[in-house]
């Protein structure tokens, strides 16, 4: 399926390529004269892991039989860059800068992410946790779905996020990363470790996105990693 053969392939032509790599859409943007994407861009998609089920296939790709470093982000350019040339646009990624792409500003722009009461983007679809493999810049304009009204946080009455990191790193006022690292390395935050941030996990939104723990395992390990 390319645009050459098809013409301008509609919302659901896309989401059903991206679907093929257990990727979903989370959000779209038409680009401006602002935006530094290709002169040609007209569209902005942003992809994110479809779940259930997006960690048992991405771990099953070569990348991370390899034995090299950065399995997830090297799947991630492989698959986006083949949507990529499916649909003649170009991919962008929200890793390997400086300089990096503006996804945070795209995302609130999209209509389906909002500031949490954290500070974090919070999704419609994902809550906390939401991540980005990359974007898709389309030469057309392709007509997007109605966003949400307002974000779940609005209706979120008890606010579990709120007060819920065990050493206070993380509130609605700032973020400790060195004290958060120093935690998750701790004997005391294996908790963190093995099932992810507990901040992120008690947005009901991500309880209900159903990621495989596993997948946030991988990210905090890798965080254990970086230099900060």
């Amino acid at each position: 399926m390319t645009v050459g053969r098809m013409g301008s392939p509609d919302y659901r032509d896309i989401a059903c390529l991206v679907s093929k790599h257990h990727l979903e859409i989370f959000g779209g943007v038409q680009a401006n004269s602002e935006d530094p994407v290709p002169p040609d861009t007209r569209t902005v998609l942003l992809l994110g892991p479809a779940e259930p089920g997006f960690w048992s296939f991405v771990s099953s790709q070569h990348e991370f039989k390899d034995g090299l470093a950065n399995a997830l982000d090297r799947w991630s350019r492989r698959a986006i860059n083949s949507l990529a040339a499916e649909t003649e646009a170009a991919s962008l990624f929200p890793f390997g800068g400086p300089p990096y792409h503006p996804f945070t500003r795209w995302a609130l722009r999209s209509g389906r992410c909002w500031q949490s009461p954290m500070r974090m983007l919070v999704h419609d679809t994902a809550g906390l946790l939401v991540s980005f493999r990359g974007a898709l810049c389309l030469r057309f304009k392709l007509e997007l779905p109605s966003p949400p009204e307002d974000s779940p946080c609005t209706h979120c009455i008890d606010r579990p996020c709120l007060g819920s990191c065990p050493i206070n790193a993380l509130t609605h006022e700032q973020y400790d990363a060195v004290a958060c690292q120093s935690f998750v390395a701790s004997s005391r935050g294996l908790n963190c470790l093995a099932k992810g941030c507990v901040v992120r996990r008690n947005c009901p939104v991500s309880a209900s996105y159903r990621r495989d723990q596993r997948q946030s395992r991988f990210h905090q390990e890798a965080f254990l990693k970086r230099s900060l």
